[in-house]
């Protein structure tokens, strides 16, 4: 496999506008993506956890990935989520969504029913053997339920062709540290999936964030990740010291809620989400835009 070398930096976990009705509000979603464009960000990705995709149908989802591509029209890589945990239903999921132009598949680890490390392995051995485009795992314990060990990961880096990398949300610099240390070479990328973490993981040697900051602050995200690129930490650090309360808030009453909250501050988007997800209350709304204004967010 030949890495996509477009898959570093900042890429967005981009959330789904709703209109007043609950459809998808595709004015809205055009001015996300143009929002965090020209904030600088390196690629886009869609049907993300952030962008309520346990709410979306079949139907949503192949109209949604159209769009994007169409409205982004080239300007930044794409990469599409699909996972699940039945393996076989993820493998129809991928030949359903329309791959094309697509730079990579982001598949989350198979949640709820807490399959084994032996069962991790062979549920991506069979993604990525049927994936057109070249997987990113995803580890992401805090929602899955079960937590893809390093030796797992580093297991499918050096045995399974096409995958490209691992978005790692473990929250644990240990085991960051691990897969760094032992993967097969920095073809392999190691991405953060944890906003608070991204900065620390650059320190290491990753290969940047998918973010659901971005989504509202992505200036802001791409200058912090630009400066630790180019070994500027100091800077960084300037640039995450400003972020940092504004990142704990949007995260104070789950995701989306929070960045669709912020986001309708700046006025890009309807504040509406699909249930079980409902609206930040009126305390986090007040603090986020206190903080957006004392922070020049």
């Amino acid at each position: 496999m030949t890495p996509n070398k477009d898959i570093r930096g900042v890429g967005v976990a981009l959330i789904t506008p709703f209109d007043d009705r609950g459809a998808v509000d595709y004015d809205a979603f055009g001015r996300v993506v143009d929002h965090v464009t020209q904030g600088g960000v390196d690629y886009l990705v869609v049907l993300g956890t952030t962008s309520e995709v346990p709410t979306l149908r079949a139907e949503e989802k192949r109209d949604i990935v159209v769009f994007i591509k169409e409205h982004n029209a080239g300007r930044l890589p794409v990469v599409v989520g699909c996972g699940g945990y039945d393996t076989e239903e993820v493998v129809r999921c991928i030949g359903a969504v329309g791959l094309d132009g697509v730079s990579a598949l982001l598949s989350v680890t198979p949640y709820y029913n807490k399959p084994s490390q032996e069962g991790l392995y062979q549920h991506y051995k069979r993604v990525a053997e049927e994936s057109p485009v070249p997987v990113l795992l995803y580890n992401v314990p805090s929602r899955t339920g079960v937590n893809m060990t390093a030796e797992t990961t580093l297991r499918l880096a050096h045995e399974v062709p096409n995958l490209l990398g691992i978005k790692e949300a473990c929250g644990t610099v240990g085991q960051m540290m691990q897969i760094l240390c032992g993967r097969p070479s920095s073809d392999f990328l190691v991405i953060s999936g944890d906003d608070v973490m991204a900065l620390p993981l650059a320190a290491m040697g990753g290969d940047g964030i998918i973010s659901v900051a971005a989504n509202a602050f992505p200036s802001a995200m791409s200058g912090m990740m630009d400066a630790a690129a180019a070994g500027n930490y100091a800077e960084a650090a300037v640039i995450f010291r400003r972020l940092y309360p504004a990142l704990e808030a949007i995260f104070a009453e789950g995701n989306p809620t929070g960045v669709k909250a912020a986001l309708a501050l700046k006025g890009v988007i309807s504040n509406n989400l699909r249930l079980p997800m409902v609206r930040a209350s009126r305390q986090l709304r007040d603090l986020l835009e206190r903080l957006m204004a004392e922070n020049g967010l």
